[in-house]
């Protein structure tokens, strides 16, 4: 009973001085303004723990699908293939209502560049967009207009002002049916395709490329 007793007492006494040896954990410090959070994030190897652990911040996660490469619907998908992986941007919305942005990390997708004409059949009748579209492959086809010129001239979807391009566009954007033809036709190559909507002359500018096509991004609400 007594080697026990002195067995705990030992024990105890070495905790003791081991506690007393070793240096005592400094809390982390919390970023207080805008400019320190912005820097801690970008350090951080883990920015999603660091904001919900560190900085006990409300955020929200998206995964932004990046559509075309110009003419961008907002800031999200801007930032999504303009912005650097890491980096935090910001703060934007209305005082009281403010947050950091921060890409998180990107991905490829599959962007097609094309050109288009497009005639409207509620405006037209299906005989009429049908002559117009035919006539408009004879000029390509007998060099009297360019595409760019019969796009100022023909065309109703608003490609007028773009000579008919329409950029590049993300695989899955496009509908099925002119994104299959898209795929099939070579670089270069004019080819008509009928939608609910009216008539597309579709040329095919570009052979296909690899682009940042998604974002993962963190929204950190101040």
């Amino acid at each position: 009973m007594k080697i026990c007793i002195g067995l705990v007492l030992l024990l105890l006494g070495s905790a003791s001085l081991r506690a007393q040896t070793q240096p005592a954990t400094t809390p982390p410090t919390v970023p207080q303004t805008v400019a320190q959070i912005k820097v801690a994030l970008e350090e951080s190897p883990n920015p999603v723990l660091y904001t919900k652990q560190i900085l006990k911040k409300r955020f929200k996660i998206d995964t932004i699908i990046v559509g075309k490469t110009h003419n961008f619907n907002g800031i999200a998908d801007s930032l999504a293939y303009t912005g650097k992986e890491k980096k935090v941007y910001g703060p934007f919305g209305p005082a009281g209502g403010r947050f950091l942005v921060q890409l998180l990390s990107k991905a490829t997708n599959q962007f097609y560049h094309i050109g288009q004409i497009f005639i409207d059949t509620s405006v037209f009748r299906y005989r009429v967009a049908d002559s117009i579209g035919k006539l408009i492959l004879t000029k390509l086809k007998n060099g009297t207009a360019t595409f760019e010129q019969l796009a100022q001239t023909y065309s109703m979807g608003g490609e007028a002002t773009t000579k008919g391009d329409l950029g590049w566009i993300a695989r899955g954007m496009l509908l099925i049916t002119i994104e299959h033809e898209v795929i099939v036709h070579k670089k270069g190559e004019v080819f008509m395709i009928w939608s609910r909507r009216g008539l597309h002359i579709i040329r095919k500018i570009d052979d296909p490329r690899e682009d940042t096509g998604f974002a993962l991004m963190m929204q950190v609400f101040l």
